[in-house]
């Protein structure tokens, strides 16, 4: 990796939230996570060991650990549950030729259409510009993105560590994104592919309404039981799950029984395409968008204007058409994320 320096790059195309570090004074953390085809298994592991050093761990033949690499332990893998499942239980001496075959062919006609999965460790913020390096290894390997071919729904996810888990600040989170959801959907250009699966679904129209209420202003344990009465799912832009996982397994657990989901004091934000064979995309454009988020979920009065235009928007006769709204609120972002 080149060196440079991380303060003129964060002024330039990097720059840093308002609030940099944890409750505890850490530097605050992002995982990365990048869905894409064109690569087998052993190419993808062979690019980011090039790029970042370290040691591969096999799992099976659709799952790998990559240790001490320059950022710590990345996850590679197939997305595709059943195919994990009987990567981890095979038996290469007991399986008939029939069933090796079956293996085979599922694999092939999977890749077709599921992504492989490369999942960072978390990165300190002021670091995530590093792994441009390897997206340009990744794309020059012959790594293909969203927009390669029309059954390609595959996304960029961001894991940003919280400042805070106090609900507070969660909220205002969640208020930040739910206001600008339409604005980032438009600024991200969202591929069709991945607007008509479920899995970017935006937040249902009456839990909205109860966020945005300037009155709502719920303990923990409430903002997270109505967060889970109106979203008992994964598939969200902002999936909170794994953050209310990490605060409350069990009240998670007695309304989501889905051992996919996981545990980390992050959010999950998951809107993004992934256009990585795409010369000019970075992470860097992204990561602009998304620090709109930030901004504003640090700007208590800021975010209470702007809930409460997107109220009377939102109420209105023609509301949750939303239109007009990305232009209408776009007084609001800070022109120089832009």
């Amino acid at each position: 990796m080149k060196n440079r320096d991380d303060d003129s790059y964060r002024a330039g195309l990097w720059p840093m939230p308002p609030a940099t570090r944890t409750a505890q004074g850490q530097p605050r953390r992002m995982g990365v996570e990048l869905e894409f085809s064109g690569l087998d298994i052993e190419a993808i592991a062979g690019a980011v060991l090039s790029e970042l050093g370290g040691e591969a761990e096999v799992i099976s033949a659709y799952e790998q650990k990559l240790h001490n690499t320059a950022f710590g332990t990345f996850g590679l893998e197939l997305d595709y549950t059943y195919l994990k499942q009987l990567g981890r239980e095979r038996n290469l001496a007991e399986e008939s030729e029939l069933e090796q075959f079956g293996e085979s062919l599922l694999k092939l006609v999977a890749e077709q259409v599921v992504p492989h999965e490369v999942v960072s460790p978390p990165i300190p913020m002021q670091q995530l510009w590093r792994l441009g390096a390897l997206l340009q290894r990744l794309r020059q390997a012959g790594a293909k993105g969203t927009r390669h071919a029309a059954v390609y729904a595959f996304g960029l996810h961001f894991n940003p560590e919280l400042p805070d888990l106090g609900a507070p600040t969660i909220l205002a989170y969640l208020r930040s994104f739910l206001c600008l959801y339409e604005w980032l959907v438009e600024r991200e250009q969202v591929d069709l592919s991945r607007r008509i699966t479920p899995y970017i679904a935006p937040f249902p129209r009456k839990y909205v309404h109860k966020v945005l209420d300037a009155d709502y202003a719920p303990d923990l344990a409430t903002l997270i039981d109505d967060y889970l009465a109106h979203n008992p799912t994964r598939n969200r832009a902002l999936d909170m799950l794994p953050l209310f996982t990490h605060l409350d397994a069990a009240r998670v657990k007695k309304a989501v029984a889905d051992k996919r989901v996981g545990s980390r004091p992050t959010l999950h934000y998951r809107l993004p395409n992934c256009q990585i064979d795409e010369g000019n995309w970075s992470l860097a454009s992204p990561w602009r968008n998304w620090l709109q988020v930030e901004t504003l979920a640090c700007d208590e009065r800021r975010l209470a204007r702007m809930c409460r235009a997107y109220r009377q928007h939102f109420d209105a006769p023609a509301g949750g058409l939303f239109h007009d709204w990305p232009e209408a609120m776009s007084r609001w972002l800070l022109p120089e994320l832009l």
